[in-house]
């Protein structure tokens, strides 16, 4: 039987906050101002150089250290390494190279074949740095060749969806190896515009992968809310494998002209679109009461995504709303109070049995 756990947070990803400006262009004026909002922990992107030097990091127990101590220093921990912008270059379906080179350096754009070698380097490296800054998960994308294929039309080749799960197995079984070498799990958000996005295509990956131990979900509601899934029953199947938690929220409001795919309108104009954490529709009462039941005590990070409100305003009102979810589990059942001690032979006499 699971036993339940007090969930840790609230944790903050800094993606969507590191500028330019002070003080968000370094990790130490980036900690300081996440912490006088209340948060407790920061997840870390890696491609990023103002707040972290992926290859240091790999190398240097000393450069870790300092990391962990700039986060301390304010009262954070370091909840995960982001990977996602690496992750989503180990498999590109050429219909997104253009668009995807964007997240690669400058030198192995248009060289499809060295910008997924650079993308694969990446993400062993996060899997190093993460044992040296004792984390014990990664979060990251699948990357898609499959996902222009997701709606069957034309008709699918016989065996095409095989094939793609097969061949991206194949890339990301050496990268969970890595992982495991170091002790970590790595944990895939499930993100339409990758290959795994839904329960389904989670288990078509995990099987490619032989059940591969390290291979774990960052569990976003958000995603499965613009997808019409049912994300509570999501946790009941897979709290095994959900090893990180993303805090977001999300609305769908279908019209007669507009369903879950939206067309190809601007966020603010979508149908089903993100929303500040609080302001959408996600019920995340149910969602932190599951992952506490099912003994998820890891993270729940916000990640900040609206086409509405500021993104300071949203970190703000984010971290209360994440430390006002979290449920502090009980030690003892709330009836203690009219049980009795064990007695064997009471017992068998309410049994009948003499």
């Amino acid at each position: 039987m699971t036993t339940p756990a007090t969930l840790k947070g609230p944790g903050l990803f800094l993606a969507q906050f590191a500028g330019d400006a002070a003080p968000f262009d370094t990790l130490d004026g980036i900690c300081r101002w996440a912490a006088g909002l209340g948060y407790k922990g920061v997840q870390i992107p890696t491609w990023d150089r103002r707040l972290f030097d992926l290859a240091r990091a790999a190398e240097s127990q000393t450069y870790c250290d300092e990391v962990a101590g700039t986060a301390a220093a304010h009262g954070l921990a370091v909840t995960e390494l982001s990977t996602h912008l690496q992750g989503q270059l180990v498999a590109v379906n050429p219909a997104y190279d253009a668009a995807f080179d964007a997240f690669a350096p400058e030198a192995v754009r248009g060289r499809p074949a060295e910008r997924q070698a650079w993308a694969v380097d990446q993400v062993m490296l996060a899997a190093r740095a993460s044992r040296r800054l004792g984390l014990a998960a990664g979060v990251s994308f699948t990357g898609a060749l499959l996902w222009p294929f997701a709606y069957p039309w034309p008709q699918r080749p016989a065996g095409l969806v095989e094939t793609g799960f097969t061949e991206l197995a194949r890339r990301w079984r050496p990268i969970l190896d890595s992982y495991d070498e170091n002790g970590c799990d790595l944990a895939f958000e499930l993100h339409p515009g990758e290959d795994v996005f839904d329960g389904d295509t989670f288990e078509q990956f995990l099987d490619a992968a032989g059940g591969h131990r390290r291979l774990a979900i960052n569990y976003d509601p958000s995603h499965f809310l613009l997808q019409g899934l049912d994300y509570l029953a999501f946790i009941d199947i897979y709290h095994e494998r959900i090893k990180a938690f993303h805090a977001k929220d999300a609305e769908f409001n279908p019209t007669g002209r507009q369903g879950f795919y939206s067309g190809f309108r601007p966020w603010l104009e979508r149908a089903a679109r993100f929303r500040s954490l609080g302001d959408g529709q996600v019920d995340f009462g149910g969602i932190f009461a599951k992952l506490a039941q099912h003994g998820y005590g890891s993270w729940a990070v916000l990640e900040w995504e609206c086409c509405l409100k500021h993104p300071e305003d949203g970190a703000r009102e984010g971290a209360a709303f994440i430390a006002d979810h979290i449920i502090r589990v009980t030690e003892r059942a709330f009836d203690d109070f009219a049980g009795s001690a064990p007695d064997e032979g009471r017992n068998r006499r309410l049994l009948g049995l003499g």
